[in-house]
């Protein structure tokens, strides 16, 4: 059976499922319970699985996470809610000291099958400190994975992949995608983390691309077909472990590579993913590759000025026009 879900129902739907199928999983963060969260994607879980199982916290993002690694200590799957991803810099050192390294410095002997889900992403006029991707600030944390979902199929099935690995998982959700509608198989076959998807094949530029970026990369490939340009998009749909021979057996024939990302550009995946690409399959490339980025201010609360920090689809088309004439 095929149903039609918004991303927020499959990231509801995938919790609900783990939270049946296995009794050490539970739900914690701040106005999770009856609530149904602030951005109700925990709505309805709390009635159906009790205080016991979706813990509400105070406004402490420490606590939230110092809790969650204590009970995976003890052998429990807390799947954890910080409500913007911004705030994640509260908790950072719980993050990146101690979810990310306690696995190595007990030397295997325990595990911290953590999942931490939070909000991120520009173009709803929450402000500087409300709307960023904030993956980026983890990409040089060994020992966590990094789940970025961009349609309601992924959203459901990194989600529970997420939850089922025994590592640390940040999983980030983004606010612009809550509502986007997509296909939800109810027999969906279990997915691994660090599994691009070819989502449309062309034989021009290759462009890599996550959450809202990857709709506007697929707007912009749209318009570009139009011109007679073909454009192969490709999205990650995890940053770690990234799927580097996806990307690479698309440039085997297009030659060409356009990252598009919803971030500065110092520091980040895209930076990141261009250097892998040149060390290993710098033969492959044809022109430069490109990395189109959002603005490098924080981000505008004024709505024409958010929209002008982001890439858009315009600005991405204009990236590949060149990429593809070089």
């Amino acid at each position: 059976m095929i149903e039609s879900v918004s991303y927020r129902q499959a990231i509801t739907r995938a919790m609900a499922d783990e939270l049946a199928a296995d009794d050490d999983v539970f739900v914690i963060g701040e106005d999770v319970g009856a609530a149904g969260g602030v951005f109700k994607a925990t709505a309805g879980l709390y009635e159906r699985f009790g205080g016991g199982r979706v813990v509400d916290t105070p406004i402490s993002e420490q606590a939230i996470v110092g809790t969650a690694i204590g009970a995976a200590i003890q052998g429990l799957r807390p799947v954890v809610e910080i409500m913007f991803a911004d705030f994640a810099a509260v908790c950072f050192d719980g993050i990146a000291n101690e979810l990310a390294k306690y696995r190595y410095m007990t030397g295997g002997q325990v595990t911290l099958p953590v999942t931490i889900r939070m909000a991120g992403g520009a173009g709803g006029g929450f402000g500087a400190q409300h709307s960023q991707a904030v993956e980026n600030w983890f990409l040089n944390v060994v020992g966590l994975k990094l789940g970025v979902p961009g349609t309601p199929a992924d959203a459901y099935a990194l989600l529970r992949a997420a939850v089922r690995d025994p590592n640390p998982v940040l999983y980030f959700e983004h606010k612009g995608l809550y509502n986007l509608k997509g296909e939800l198989r109810h027999d969906m076959p279990q997915q691994g983390l660090g599994m691009a998807e070819v989502v449309r094949a062309g034989d021009d530029v290759t462009v890599v691309a996550t959450q809202a970026m990857r709709h506007a990369a697929v707007a912009a490939a749209d318009e570009l077909a139009k011109e007679g340009i073909s454009i192969e998009v490709i999205d990650p749909r995890t940053l770690v472990p990234f799927d580097l021979e996806t990307v690479a057996s698309s440039l085997a024939h297009t030659n060409r590579l356009v990252v598009v990302q919803e971030t500065c550009h110092a520091g980040s995946w895209g930076a990141t993913l261009v250097s892998a690409v040149t060390q290993a399959h710098f033969g492959a490339l044809h022109a430069p590759p490109v990395v189109v980025s959002a603005e490098d201010t924080p981000i505008p609360y004024s709505r024409n000025l958010e929209d002008a920090w982001l890439p858009s689809a315009g600005r991405i088309a204009e990236a590949l026009r060149t990429t593809a004439a070089f």
